[in-house]
Formats: structure tokens, C-alpha cells, sequence
């Protein structure tokens, strides 16, 4: 049974469910689009959920731990997606609720999408990360010349020399 499924019937005899523990990101079906994230470990969850009339109100706090990759420098740093405070009023059933199966709720869909939404878009070791080291003072090569200090040759200087 999937640990995030709700049942309507327990929803309409008790105030709230509560639901919490570990999910893996393969059950919640969630894939790093993106080369520089890394899933490094389950979902955690603490939610709570109440019925309001034909919507469905899920409160708490989500957490998934990521390894991403700097994309200024190119190291790995543990990220952690922290949802504190999460909250969502869906409706049930519909094109754009949450779909019932028999009296059960499935809420995996409304939490994959908010955790992927707050993956980071720029992943950043730390906010002043300068990028890749650069070479030391007397080391750099200005532009159009090579690494012995002469000038390279132009990309362009087989077209200069056609003859057209």
C-alpha cells in the first residue's frame, strides 16, 4: 500500500490524518531532470490532511536531501529541498484534483510536484563561489594568443586566404 495515500472514509470520521516517515524518490517517481542534481535519499514527510467539503487541505513539512553540483566551480555539495510549512487546498477528483481510487486519496502527485519546484535552478556551492580556479598572476594568456605567448593562428585565416 502506498504510504501516502489517504482514506476519504477515515478523513470523514476524524478531524485529520496524519501521516509521516520515509519515501523513496523511485516510489514518489521523481527524476533529476538536470545533470548537476543528484537525488541522495528519500522523501521525509510530516503532513497532516483534513477534508473541506470537496477539497482536501495537506499541511506540513517535506524534506529531500540532494547532491548537486556547483555550476560555477563544479564541486559537489549536499543541498537539502526543505518545504517547511507546506501547504496545499486541492479538490477532489476532476481534471486538475487529486484522482480517488474507491475511497482511497493518492497525495504522491501534489508532493512530487511541489519538491521538484524547489529544486535549486543554479545550483551554487556558496552564494560568492568565484567558479573554476584561475590561473596564477603571469600565467593567463590574453585573448588571441597561445599558450607560448605567440600569437595563434586565426580561426578565420583559411577563409582570408580564398580566392574567390
Amino acid at each position: 500500500m502506498n504510504p501516502l495515500a489517504v482514506s476519504l472514509r477515515q478523513l470523514e470520521q476524524d478531524d485529520a490524518v496524519t501521516l509521516q516517515g520515509d519515501i523513496d524518490a523511485d516510489q514518489l517517481q521523481i527524476e533529476s531532470f538536470d545533470e548537476v542534481i543528484e537525488i541522495a535519499g528519500p522523501l521525509r514527510y510530516e503532513l497532516t490532511a483534513e477534508l473541506h467539503g470537496d477539497a482536501l487541505l495537506v499541511m506540513g513539512d517535506l524534506g529531500l536531501p540532494l547532491k548537486c553540483t556547483c555550476v560555477r566551480c563544479l564541486r559537489s555539495f549536499p543541498y537539502e529541498v526543505e518545504l517547511e510549512g507546506w501547504s496545499s487546498l486541492t479538490p477532489l477528483g476532476g481534471e486538475e484534483g487529486l484522482q480517488i481510487a474507491g475511497d482511497w486519496v493518492d497525495l504522491t502527485p501534489l508532493l512530487r510536484d511541489d519538491v521538484v519546484l524547489a529544486f535549486p535552478q543554479h545550483p551554487l556551492c556558496e552564494p560568492e563561489c568565484s567558479g573554476l580556479p584561475t590561473p596564477k598572476p603571469g600565467g593567463q594568456f590574453a585573448p588571441g594568443t597561445d599558450s607560448a605567448g605567440g600569437e595563434s593562428a586565426s580561426q578565420w585565416a583559411a577563409l582570408d586566404q580564398l580566392k574567390l
